[in-house]
């Protein structure tokens, strides 16, 4: 069941960061390509909040070690970001940044039931590849901020969490 603007369903999300300040990079996840909700999208490891979750931040770490397989106890978690909507879904995102080791330290395994693959890019690389674009989503026209990195497409509330933490990451250091 959805959410609609006026009952968000509330989810969070864990922005994975590590190699942080040397070489700072973040780990998302390609989601499968038949997922009936945002299919094939390049997201945060990341969902819906269940009843027994004491908090938003405990939603974030659960569904990163249910997708990832990223163990909560190798997560540092820092501040937390503004919340975003999404506009088709009905979702209220409540992003958490964590530091964490290296990917390479890790055993991350997606899980097959929702990620196609676990995905590492770097903070540089991806402020390289920013662009507003114009996207047409539902037959919709939208303008909208973008990361396009290695043949993928980071857009919508993935994009405006992401545009935050850098922009937060340059002001702060």
């Amino acid at each position: 069941m959805t959410g609609n603007s006026a009952h968000p369903v509330e989810a969070a999300v864990l922005l994975p960061l590590y190699g942080w300040p040397d070489d700072p990079g973040l780990i998302f996840t390609e989601r499968r390509a038949d997922l009936r909700r945002h299919a094939g999208e390049i997201s945060f490891p990341g969902g819906r909040r269940d009843p027994g979750d004491a908090d938003l931040s405990v939603t974030a770490l659960r569904e990163a070690q249910e997708e990832i397989g990223l163990d909560p106890a190798a997560v540092e978690l820092g501040e937390e970001l503004p919340a975003t909507n999404t506009f088709a879904t009905g979702y209220r995102i409540y992003p958490f940044v964590g530091r964490i080791p290296h990917p390479r330290e890790l055993d991350l395994q997606p899980n097959p039931d929702e990620v196609e693959t676990v995905l590492t890019f770097s903070l540089d690389a991806l402020r390289e590849n920013y662009d507003m674009r114009r996207l047409v989503r539902r037959g919709v026209p939208i303008h909208t901020p973008t990361y396009e990195i290695e043949g993928r497409l980071i857009w919508g509330a993935t994009a405006r969490i992401l545009g935050e933490l850098l922009s937060r990451l340059q002001t702060d250091g």
